[in-house]
C-alpha cells in the first residue's frame, strides 16, 4: 500500500478513537445524571485520568525503532476495552474507564506523529499532519450527532458499546492493512539521539495550546446547558458545529500552513483562541454569541494546535519518537491541570474564571512559539532523494 492510503487507513481508525474521547466532554450533563455526580467530580476524575499520557514517554523508543503500528494497534485496543469498562456505570468504573482511554489515545496518537515525521520531510509535514488531524475535527462533526442519536434510542451505554465495537474493528484493519517497519525508522542514530535544549520550547508550546483548548472545552456543555438551557439534542448539533469549524481549521493547516509558515500559523490561531475567549466573556445571555465565542474559540485552537505538532515532530529528529512522546508528557501534565483548574473555576466563578485561566495558558503558549526555532526551507536534492 502506498503511504498516502495508509495515512486514510490511520486517519479513520483515529477517528473512531477519538470520538471515543471527545463525546465525553460534549456530553458531559447526560454522563453526569448517569453516574451521579457533578461537573467538578467528573471533570476532577478527567483531569487525573489525564495522567494517563505520561506513558508516551515510555515508548517513545519504541518508536524510534519502527514500532509505530504495534503502539497504535495497542493503543485502539485499549480505548475498545476502556468503553466496556465504563459501562460499569459509575464513578469508579467511569475514572477506571476513562484512564485506559488516555492510555490508548495518547499512545495511538504520538504513534501516528512519528509514523508521519519519518516519512514525511518537513517542509510538506504539515499537509500530512493536517489530514491526520482531520480525524479530531471528524469525531464531532459525524461522531457527536451519532452519539446523540445513541443516547436517545439506548441510554448513555449506547455510545460506549457502539464505540467498543468500532475501536476493536479499527484496530484489526490497522493490524492487517498499515505496512510495518522500514529502512528510515531503524537507524542506529535515531535509536540513541538525544533531546538538545532547543526541543523543549516548541513542547511547552505545543501543551499551552492544548491546555487552552481543552481547558474551554470540557466545560462547553455544561456552560451552554446551565446558563442557555441547551438540550441533550442541542448540544449535539453545537458539537456537531464545532467539528465543522475544526475541519476547516484542520484543512486549513493541511493546505496553507506549509506556505504560510508553522510558526506563524500557531501564532495566527492563538489569537483567534484569545479572540473566542473575548467574545464568550462577552456573551452575556445571549446564546448565538456564546456559541460563536466558542466556534471562533476552537477555530483558532485548532489551527494552531495542529500547526504545533507539526513543529514538535522536528524538535529532534535524531530522536523523534523520544521528543514527540515527552512532548506529549508535558502537554498531559498541562491538559489534566486545565481540566481539573478549569471545572473547579467555574463551579466556583463561573465561566469567566474559566476563561481567565485558558487565556493565560494560551498566552504562554505565544511566548514559547516565540522562542522556538526550527528548520523551514525543503531539504537539499540530495536529502531528498534519500527520502
Amino acid at each position: 500500500m502506498s503511504e498516502s492510503t495508509d495515512l486514510a487507513v490511520l486517519t479513520g481508525a483515529k477517528t473512531v478513537s477519538n470520538t471515543a474521547l471527545r463525546w465525553v466532554g460534549a456530553f458531559l450533563p447526560t454522563l453526569e445524571r448517569a453516574f451521579g455526580a457533578s461537573t467538578g467530580t467528573l471533570t476532577s476524575i478527567m483531569g487525573a485520568a489525564e495522567l494517563g499520557g505520561l506513558t508516551t514517554t515510555a515508548t517513545g523508543r519504541l518508536l524510534d525503532r519502527g514500532r509505530e503500528r504495534a503502539v497504535f494497534v495497542a493503543g485502539l485496543a485499549g480505548v475498545a476495552a476502556s468503553s466496556l469498562i465504563a459501562l460499569g456505570g459509575s464513578p469508579w468504573t467511569f475514572a477506571v474507564a476513562y484512564t485506559v482511554l488516555i492510555v490508548g489515545v495518547a499512545n495511538l496518537t504520538v504513534a501516528g506523529h512519528v509514523w508521519i515525521g519519518h516519512r514525511i520531510p518537513f517542509h510538506a509535514r504539515g499537509r500530512a499532519i493536517g489530514t491526520y488531524e482531520l480525524s479530531w475535527a471528524i469525531a464531532l462533526l459525524v461522531g457527536a450527532p451519532l452519539i446523540a442519536v445513541l443516547i436517545k434510542g439506548f441510554g448513555w451505554r449506547g455510545p460506549y458499546v457502539a464505540l467498543a465495537v468500532g475501536s476493536f474493528g479499527a484496530a484489526l484493519l490497522v493490524r492487517a492493512r498499515v505496512a510495518a517497519g522500514g529502512a528510515d525508522r531503524t537507524d542506529d542514530a535515531r535509536a540513541t539521539g538525544r533531546l538538545g535544549p532547543g526541543a523543549f520550547a516548541p513542547m511547552v508550546a505545543s501543551a499551552a495550546t492544548a491546555a487552552s483548548g481543552l481547558g474551554l472545552f470540557v466545560v462547553s456543555g455544561s456552560w451552554l446547558d446551565d446558563d442557555h438551557g441547551v438540550s441533550t439534542g442541542g448540544l449535539g448539533v453545537i458539537a456537531a458545529a464545532y467539528g465543522a469549524v475544526e475541519l476547516i481549521s484542520s484543512s486549513a493547516v493541511a493546505l496553507v500552513a506549509d506556505r504560510v509558515g508553522l510558526r506563524r500559523s500557531v501564532l495566527i490561531g492563538l489569537a483567534g483562541v484569545l479572540s473566542g475567549c473575548a467574545l464568550v466573556v462577552a456573551s452575556g445571555e445571549s446564546r448565538g454569541v456564546a456559541v460563536a465565542g466558542l466556534l471562533v474559540f476552537l477555530c483558532g485552537f485548532e489551527y494552531a494546535f495542529v500547526s504545533s505538532l507539526t513543529l514538535v515532530t522536528e524538535a529532534a529528529p535524531e530522536a523523534r519518537g523520544r521528543a514527540v512522546g515527552m512532548s506529549n508528557a508535558i502537554g498531559t501534565l498541562a491538559r489534566a491541570a486545565s481540566v481539573v483548574v478549569s471545572g473547579q473555576l467555574y463551579e466556583s466563578v463561573g465561566i469567566n474564571g474559566t476563561v481567565a485561566w485558558v487565556a493565560g495558558a494560551a498566552g504562554l503558549a505565544v511566548v514559547m512559539t516565540f522562542l522556538t526555532r526550527t528548520a523551514s526551507k525543503p531539504p537539499a536534492p540530495a536529502e531528498a532523494a534519500m527520502r
